[in-house]
């Protein structure tokens, strides 16, 4: 895509582009990190590795939107984001499924998120106080793998600073989210209410929510292939999608997990909506900034689809038709408009088709 194709950007043909174009590469990227998942030695590394992938690929194919920003090196950015969210996913199912609960261990391990956005890093021992550590390098290739597809960005400088604040904020909220249940909400509390004053129109949970989400990281990446990217261009992204185009990822994502979350004792952040008026208020304050501010952007159109896509892939999700969201949801839709309509049909026919 050149610079002129936001112009000519609509959403049926950026849905087509995505699933015959991006998902095969995507498939192809995550069978190559399956690969190296089952050569770790330590068969419950190994098998989380590998879990993470069977049961997130979707959040490789979500997040492989961004190789369709205009002027982009579609491989190069599909091999970059595959091996950021698969790491992502990974570590989360390392801080969630081996009955471990250690602050020290999770933040550790997160540092990978973090070194993997920086080319000059030189690579911590993730596994210092976790008590599994034989992966035959699995978590270091996909930090290295981040790390040599960042050298290759025109304007990488412009966003570093920006994209590993995101990492940062991300790597806090999965320290704390999967402390014990006594101490994870004071904890988070502690860690997010300086930041509020930045952010006087969003909630802690909210703000929580914000953090829990890649796509910031991801367009922070597309925009650096422009050699000419400004640093306003970059505060201008930063913040249209921090808070609202991650947070109304996340929050839509707690959303239709919110009665499996309440029967495992899970965090949801929507819980902490008294009433599904109140959901569905919030819920349309963030859909409606993320559009309203999306309009700031180099290329609109691109944003508006990324928006627009968010409602229709977590909307057509089974989860989604739970008795307690359901009126949420079939507002939401209606006052969407036909994009969002349109987009959630399409959705519904690829999950059909078991294509997502």
């Amino acid at each position: 895509m050149n610079n002129s194709d936001d112009r000519r950007l609509n959403s049926v043909k950026l849905i087509y582009l995505f699933v015959s174009k991006v998902f095969p590469i995507v498939k192809q990227e995550l069978n190559g990190w399956k690969q190296k998942a089952k050569q770790a030695p330590d068969a419950r590394l190994s098998h989380q590795a590998l879990e993470s992938i069977r049961l997130k690929a979707f959040h490789c194919q979500g997040g492989s939107i961004y190789a369709l920003y205009p002027g982009i090196n579609r491989i190069e950015a599909i091999r970059f984001i595959v091996a950021y969210q698969t790491m992502s996913d990974y570590l989360d199912n390392l801080v969630d499924s081996l009955e471990v609960q250690d602050e020290k261990a999770f933040s550790q391990l997160h540092l990978a998120m973090q070194e993997a956005l920086n080319p000059e890093a030189v690579l911590s021992d993730y596994y210092l106080y976790y008590p599994y550590r034989e992966d035959d390098g699995y978590l270091e290739q996909l930090v290295k793998t981040c790390q040599e597809s960042i050298l290759k960005l025109p304007s990488y400088k412009t966003v570093q600073d920006e994209a590993i604040k995101f990492a940062e904020l991300y790597s806090h909220l999965q320290t704390y989210k999967h402390l014990t249940v006594g101490e994870r909400e004071s904890k988070m509390l502690h860690w997010i209410n300086p930041y509020l004053s930045d952010d006087p129109e969003i909630t802690a949970w909210e703000f929580a929510a914000a953090t829990g989400s890649t796509l910031g990281i991801f367009c922070m990446y597309a925009a650096a292939f422009d050699s000419k990217l400004t640093i306003r261009q970059v505060q201008i992204i930063s913040q249209t999608y921090f808070p609202w185009i991650c947070g109304l990822h996340i929050l839509l994502d707690y959303f239709i997990d919110l009665r499996e979350d309440r029967e495992t004792n899970q965090l949801n952040f929507i819980s902490y909506y008294d009433h599904p008026k109140t959901i569905y208020e919030r819920l349309q304050l963030f859909v409606e900034n993320s559009l309203k501010q999306g309009e700031r952007l180099k290329y609109p159109k691109f944003h508006q689809v990324v928006v627009k896509g968010l409602l229709a892939m977590y909307l057509s999700d089974e989860k989604s038709q739970d008795v307690d969201i359901q009126s949420v949801v079939r507002k939401l839709l209606k006052n969407s408009g036909v994009g969002v309509n349109l987009l959630y049909w399409l959705c519904r026919q690829l999950r059909k088709g078991k294509v997502i």
